[in-house]
């Protein structure tokens, strides 16, 4: 199998960084073309009265902080041609599947938070669900990991 066409699942964490970092690295040896995909959650698109701050106002943020992260991770990988960027809106897990499906990618790589217990019984964990469902290899790359 080649790897041709390699998305990156990102987000603004050390988890998502240590995944730009592997996938860049893997593109660059392999000549592979490059895709990010930061997913906007709209469970955390919900307006907060409180602060003054509704949905609109709330989602033109988020985008803007997908944006702004994909932004410094390309600008950290200097020498890359052309990185193809995605921010769609849902689900983490189940945008991250479609985009790897829209875009034709042949390869995954996605950081994970390394949860246990509780916290991802009720969290649950987007990394399981892309493994249970890609259509192509997974690459996880583990929350701790020396460079």
């Amino acid at each position: 199998m080649k790897f041709e066409k390699i998305l990156i699942a990102v987000d603004d964490s050390a988890f998502g960084m240590k995944a730009a970092h592997v996938g860049f690295e893997l593109a660059h040896q392999l000549s592979a073309s490059i895709a990010i995909v930061y997913v906007i959650d709209t469970v955390k698109e919900m307006a907060n009265p409180d602060l003054g701050v509704n949905e609109k106002q709330q989602h033109a943020i988020l985008l803007g902080e997908a944006e702004q992260t994909i932004r410094q991770y390309i600008e950290l990988y200097d020498g890359v041609d052309k990185v193809f960027r995605f921010t769609p809106e849902g689900e983490p897990h189940k945008e991250i599947i479609n985009v790897a499906a829209q875009w034709q990618a042949d390869l995954i790589i996605m950081g994970t938070h390394g949860r246990t217990g509780i916290t991802r019984l009720l969290m649950g964990s987007v990394a399981d669900y892309i493994l249970k469902h890609a259509k192509v290899p997974v690459l996880i790359t583990p929350p701790e990991m020396t460079s």
